[in-house]
């Protein structure tokens, strides 16, 4: 925490905690410090990539898992008619591309699809995100 100041959020682990750093929404990254039951660190990484959300089971994986695997999200909804409730992740995908990822979960807080797709606040053609040139 010296040198990165205070985390976003403290997550509960099996096998200790982990200090969330969440640079969203516009940021596109979210670093997690994982530290073991004896309190000293195991991993630090930005966990929002394609790997890591492949990690992530439909129709297995819970919030809970998901907080653990990619942090919090930058942005909450719910989808009525499906009843879904909806967790979006922007973030760089392959260094490269604006995309957003899209968790969905059930009522039991089980998630039942995830979705990627083109961040559209970064799209420069004065529909969508910043205007002009």
């Amino acid at each position: 925490m010296a040198q990165l100041g205070t985390p976003t959020a403290r997550i509960p682990d099996n096998a200790g905690y982990l200090l969330e750093y969440n640079r969203n929404p516009w940021g596109q990254a979210t670093h997690l410090a994982r530290f073991g039951p004896d309190g000293r660190l195991v991993s630090y990484e930005q966990v929002l990539t394609v790997e890591k959300f492949a990690q992530i089971q439909v129709n297995v994986a819970t919030r809970d898992d998901v907080l653990r695997t990619v942090g919090h999200p930058a942005e909450t909804s719910y989808l009525p008619r499906q009843q879904l409730e909806v967790w979006s992740y922007p973030y760089k995908e392959a260094g490269a591309w604006n995309s957003i990822m899209h968790v969905h979960f059930d009522h039991a807080g089980i998630v039942r699809l995830m979705q990627n797709g083109q961040d559209l606040r970064f799209e420069r053609d004065g529909l969508f995100g910043f205007f002009g040139s």
